[in-house]
């Protein structure tokens, strides 16, 4: 949201700026991009009703509000879940007396599966011709993604503290703080050995870092600017999907238990803390299983007879 437009809200709200930042601090277990998500769901509601004081919207305003954002299932139900936890706060410190979103019904979301690339598609992604510092991170960044199955915040916040390559494993500062400890394979392993003996001290010139993979500026690289390289890579390489650096943990998970892994163990991998986020990886394991098997010649056979 650009700033004259939260200029003109904090005019007709002046307490807003005040009441949602202390909202936000008081989310201090999630993390800065959970926050930033917040942030930006509550401005746009306090923007489509401008000429009100957020406080006095009513159970009829929010709904009017999700009814007409024109978005997605999955899109308003976090409008949703992010407005109904910020009222909630509201009235649990006195400030209004109900909330406005109580008795609103969640959005039915579309049950769709994760796309995830195929073997062949992230050994085609992965096969890149290195001769620059950035072709090394570029290369490092993707083949510790596809190993450890992290997601793209959890690799940019990687610092060099994290790194425990002798024994085969790195720290991932996951959602809520939680920390776990992921196995790299040796493939990522060395091509993260590669990036930090030729091409990190490159990109940092005189200047210090603690994150490992770093961009032209010295500082962290940011998601946005790997979410981009990697769609550019994508059209390069001939894949038509709609790319994403989460694509590469679908593909982790899919992979795996595709080849005989722990359903318990994939989760632990990932950090997640309920198992049946993990299980939707069980329905694409199991499709790719059924695909495989329409191709067996046998099935070939049978439609012969």
């Amino acid at each position: 949201m650009k700033k004259d437009e939260l200029v003109e809200i904090f005019k007709i709200n002046p307490e807003l700026d005040k009441y949602m930042n202390e909202y936000l601090a008081s989310e201090y277990n999630t993390s800065k991009n959970t926050r930033d998500s917040y942030a930006t769901d509550l401005y746009l509601l306090a923007k489509y009703y401008k000429n009100q004081n957020i406080k006095t919207l009513k159970k009829e305003d929010i709904q009017e509000y999700l009814r007409k954002s024109n978005k997605a299932s999955k899109t308003k139900a976090r409008y949703l879940t992010t407005i109904n936890h910020f009222y909630q706060y509201l009235c649990d410190n006195n400030m209004i007396k109900v909330n406005p979103c109580d008795g609103i019904k969640m959005p039915k979301l579309e049950k769709k599966l994760p796309e995830y690339l195929t073997v062949e598609e992230v050994d085609k992604l992965l096969d890149i011709r290195v001769s620059t510092a950035y072709d090394l991170r570029n290369k490092a960044m993707l083949e510790v993604l596809y190993a450890t199955g992290m997601r793209i915040s959890e690799l940019c916040n990687l610092t060099m503290s994290n790194l425990f390559l002798e024994d085969g494993l790195v720290k991932v500062m996951g959602k809520g703080s939680k920390e776990r400890l992921v196995p790299i394979n040796d493939v990522a392993i060395d091509a993260l050995k590669e990036y930090l003996r030729f091409a990190r001290n490159d990109l940092l010139g005189t200047k210090t870092c603690e994150y490992v993979f770093v961009s032209s500026r010295h500082t962290k690289i940011t998601r946005q600017a790997f979410f981009k390289y990697i769609k550019k890579l994508c059209v390069e390489k001939g894949i038509m999907k709609n790319i994403s650096p989460h694509m590469l943990r679908h593909s982790f998970a899919t992979h795996l238990l595709s080849n005989g892994a722990d359903l318990r163990v994939v989760q632990e991998l990932l950090g997640h803390s309920d198992i049946s986020t993990t299980q939707i990886y069980t329905h694409l394991s199991n499709e790719k299983l059924e695909q495989e098997y329409e191709h067996h010649p046998l099935m070939h056979e049978k439609s012969h007879r």
